[in-house]
């Protein structure tokens, strides 16, 4: 059933769409690959509801295409999708670090430098998936300490494509020291420098990610 609970109390649907977001945003699941109720619900050793649950949750989080009458798939992101990403997520995320850097106390500045320490720590240690997670929450906990709940609403509707975009970064140490220096400047409260970093900051992001489809595309050729 659905409303099932696990061991640890979470229900079994939010803990079989934690499980396929996570496999989708760090690359465990490839764009384009079946997601098929049968075989997940087996693997995951639950019914096939909460596989059901998950999926449609996934379509609505923008990172799964549901075919009538066909399998569900991982979602293929074009160029297009990117740039588009992109272009919103500059105007969002440039104020909500803004706003951010106005508004921090220290407790939430060493949240930040904690998230930055892990990113980096995994970074030397080329673990991609433990850095892509702690830059993921590097601008997560960035959203809490810009004190809107607008913001919150907005970045939840496109925070597993953002999470997504993530983990297309190839050069780890290249991103955490992005952050480090975001990390730096929102300390300082420079806000006309944050006007500057951070788009240049997705720029990057969305260079990474419209490389890494060009290089699928080639390999599909």
């Amino acid at each position: 059933m659905a409303g099932a609970v696990g061991g640890n109390g979470e229900l079994e649907s939010v803990r079989v769409t934690r499980i396929l977001r996570d496999d989708i945003v760090l690359g465990r699941r490839a764009p384009g690959s079946r997601l098929v109720e049968r075989d997940i619900a087996a693997e995951l050793n639950v019914s096939r509801l909460p596989v059901r649950e998950a999926i449609r949750t996934l379509v609505a989080e923008g990172v799964v295409v549901a075919r009538p009458r066909t399998w569900a798939v991982v979602r293929e992101f074009t160029r297009r999708d990117i740039q588009d990403f992109a272009e919103v997520r500059e105007a969002i995320e440039t104020l909500i670090f803004v706003f951010a850097a106005e508004r921090h106390d220290e407790a939430g500045i060493v949240r930040m430098r904690g998230a930055y320490e892990r990113e980096l720590a995994a970074a030397e240690a080329d673990d991609a998936e433990a850095a892509r997670i702690a830059a993921a929450e590097f601008h997560e906990i960035a959203v809490e300490l810009a004190g809107n709940e607008m913001f919150g609403e907005l970045i939840a509707v496109f925070l597993t494509r953002l999470r997504w975009l993530f983990g297309q970064h190839d050069d780890l140490l290249a991103m955490a020291d992005e952050h480090r220096i975001i990390l730096e400047t929102m300390t300082a409260r420079d806000t006309a420098a944050l006007r500057r970093i951070i788009p240049a900051h997705l720029a990057s992001g969305q260079a990474a990610a419209e490389r890494r489809l060009a290089r699928s595309s080639d390999l599909m050729v």
